[in-house]
């Protein structure tokens, strides 16, 4: 009992001090703001594009480098197999589905394929089989309806299935202002099928960083498939070595679009314009922006997803928890000022053991100046397990303090 009252005044005691410590705002790992040794170069105000939207993000930090009407709600047209290779690509991830299968060719795929439709066609047979890797060979070169359709089907059984699959997986993305209604992007009289430039550009982002063993689909420049060989419609693959895709599309309502992204010096932008009037409108307009964004801005990153950023005081815990972020953070900000970014961190003042690992517990903020860069949650290192009885006894009595 003399070691209890001693532990429960001790408690009283220090109540008043480390109460305070575990509202760590400042903690010793969040990077100080480094000082430019030469002032940032001027920055002109972005080329001028004649199209309905337009942005130009960085793949890493996803900040919007230059944009116009980048939320406005668009007709995605072929753009629309973006989405749809990133299911199919999950689904392949996933181990359910193989590069090597054989898909059959329903009538309704090779109908949508231009056997009575003007679709854009990989020149699949009715009723045949065709492996996954020519599939998406003719769905990202050649753009092929019917080859995107038989990608649903074999994923979710038929095309409407997979587009409530396609809205899930573009909700999980963040991509607000975009709802599917078909994998291929062809006209669709229903108003639902809908994205806007920033989501085609986020998409495309996400394509890049989760899928590196898939994403060489988009930089193909030719296909040949049943004695017919099509050329990619991004010409920007052959007139800039750095750009490695991504995807065309065009239909009377949508006008010509296109996603594009390159890669310098181990960034990575991505360029999206949609509604222009023509093939050579769209490559101008993508290629201007690409080049405005490696030309006067550059990306650093600040940690990479996992990495521990801080640690914070658990109540009812035998020691401090680590935290760290879930994703790679990033500033993009003009030439000579990316150094100057700094993070910091705010976590919550009354946490409390047990606390699991998928726990949000703080937010790390992205500054540069006054500017806000970018704000993401952060989580225990690993689950928090409580700590032994005198432990919790002491918290609890502390708690009634704070």
């Amino acid at each position: 009992m003399r070691r209890v009252a001693s532990l429960l005044a001790t408690a009283l005691l220090v109540t008043g001090t480390t109460a305070i410590v575990q509202a760590t705002d400042k903690p010793a790992s969040s990077p100080a703001a480094a000082v430019s040794p030469l002032p940032a170069a001027p920055v002109p105000p972005p080329p001028a594009i004649s199209a309905k939207s337009y942005v130009l993000i960085d793949a890493l930090s996803h900040q919007v480098l230059a944009g116009q009407n980048e939320t406005a709600r668009v007709d995605p047209a072929s753009l629309t197999k973006l989405m749809t290779s990133y299911a199919v690509f999950s689904a392949l991830r996933d181990g359910k589905l193989r590069l090597d299968q054989e898909v059959p060719v329903s009538e309704h795929a090779w109908r949508a394929g231009g056997a009575v439709t003007d679709g854009s066609t990989s020149f699949l047979e009715l009723n045949s089989k065709v492996k996954v890797d020519d599939l998406l060979q003719g769905m990202i070169v050649q753009s092929g309806n019917d080859a995107t359709i038989a990608l649903a089907e074999a994923i979710a059984g038929s095309e409407s299935t997979f587009a409530a699959l396609m809205n899930q997986y573009a909700e999980r993305l963040g991509l607000k202002g975009s709802h599917w209604n078909n994998s291929s992007g062809v006209p669709d009289p229903d108003p639902v099928h809908y994205t806007t430039a920033l989501d085609i550009a986020v998409l495309s982002a996400a394509i890049a960083t989760d899928f590196p063993d898939y994403y060489h689909y988009f930089s193909q420049k030719s296909f040949t498939f049943n004695g017919h060989k099509q050329d990619n419609r991004n010409r920007l693959l052959l007139k800039d070595p750095t750009v490695d895709g991504l995807k065309t599309g065009h239909t009377q309502e949508a006008g010509y679009c296109l996603a594009a992204s390159a890669l310098r010096n181990g960034t990575r932008f991505v360029a999206v314009v949609m509604g222009t009037d023509s093939f050579a409108a769209r490559e101008d307009a993508t290629a201007a922006l690409l080049g405005y964004g490696f030309n006067f801005f550059e990306t650093r990153r600040l940690y990479s997803a996992g990495q521990v950023v801080g640690n914070t005081h658990v109540w009812k815990a035998s020691d401090p928890a680590d935290v760290v972020v879930h994703q790679d953070v990033a500033a993009t900000l003009p030439r000579g000022l990316a150094d100057g970014a700094k993070a910091t961190l705010q976590l919550e003042k009354r946490l409390i053991a047990p606390l699991a690992a998928s726990q949000v517990v703080g937010t790390l903020r992205v500054m540069q100046g006054d500017k806000l860069l970018a704000e993401l949650p952060v989580y225990p290192a690993h689950d928090v397990s409580t700590g032994g009885f005198f432990r919790r006894l002491i918290d609890t009595i502390r708690l009634w303090f704070v």
